[in-house]
């Protein structure tokens, strides 16, 4: 017997759902299938990972001139302070600021990196919108830390607190890659915001996507209306046959 109509489109929805979902996962949020084997040089070239390295870079400049020399001393004193205007509260935030985006920067290159494994589109958005937002942020930080290191400089007496100018070149080295970080930073906001530009602009990203093989949503036709593959409808006989209700009696072609 052929199955029903319904039976049919059962099939066919799920045929269509799992095609749709096999398309998204090609191309979801700037990342190819997920499952694909990782091609480090396909990643190093990435340009948020070009970035993402020289973001790493400067932070270290930041942070490793202010603690390696960033504290100096007067001849006459022993206790050393902060190169900056003897403000411990500068030296402080160039450090954390320059530390937290050294580890920032080294979690989104290992995230970039899974990022290709992560079947759920959910999940993928919401890392492109947390780099967006971090590296947001952090650009709004160097920029802070700029002006900050900048005006403290500006105002210290190097005469009397650091008459042999130790350092002077690491504190200009912390400002100038302040500096250079903003933009760094800034680059990396972009460029997530286009990864997010990729995946919102295509109508498969406004589905809840989830790997295909977990699906549970497809609905599926119960046993009575499938209509299995290879299925076929047996032709009716020549012969003549007469209705038993109506008594009508069909004449065979």
């Amino acid at each position: 017997m052929r199955a029903p109509a319904a039976g049919r489109r059962g099939w066919r929805k799920m045929e269509t759902a799992a095609g749709a979902a096999t398309a998204a996962a090609t191309a979801a949020y700037g990342a190819g299938k997920a499952g694909g084997a990782f091609d480090p040089f396909t990643f190093i070239r990435q340009p948020q990972t070009i970035v993402r390295a020289v973001s790493w870079i400067f932070s270290i400049v930041v942070f490793g001139s202010i603690i390696n020399e960033g504290y100096v001393n007067r001849p006459n004193e022993i206790e050393e302070h902060c190169i900056f205007n003897r403000n411990a509260s500068a030296c402080n935030y160039g450090i954390t600021i320059g530390a937290l985006a050294f580890f920032g920067c080294l979690a989104f290159l290992t995230l970039d990196a899974y990022f290709p494994q992560i079947s759920s589109v959910k999940d993928r958005k919401k890392a492109v919108l947390g780099d967006i937002g971090f590296s947001a942020c952090w650009s709004f930080l160097w920029f802070v830390s700029f002006c900050f290191l900048t005006n403290q400089w500006q105002v210290t007496n190097l005469a009397e607190d650091n008459p042999l100018k130790e350092g002077a070149d690491a504190a200009r080295a912390a400002i100038t890659f302040s500096f250079f970080s903003i933009f760094t930073w800034a680059g990396q906001a972009f460029l997530g915001y286009q990864r997010y530009r990729l995946g919102a602009d295509s109508a498969l990203f406004s589905q809840d996507y989830t790997d295909p093989n977990q699906d549970t949503s497809v609905p599926y036709a119960s046993g009575d209306e499938m209509e299995p593959p290879g299925s076929y409808q047996q032709p009716l006989s020549g012969g003549a046959y007469t209705s038993g209700a109506d008594g009508y009696q069909s004449q065979g072609y």
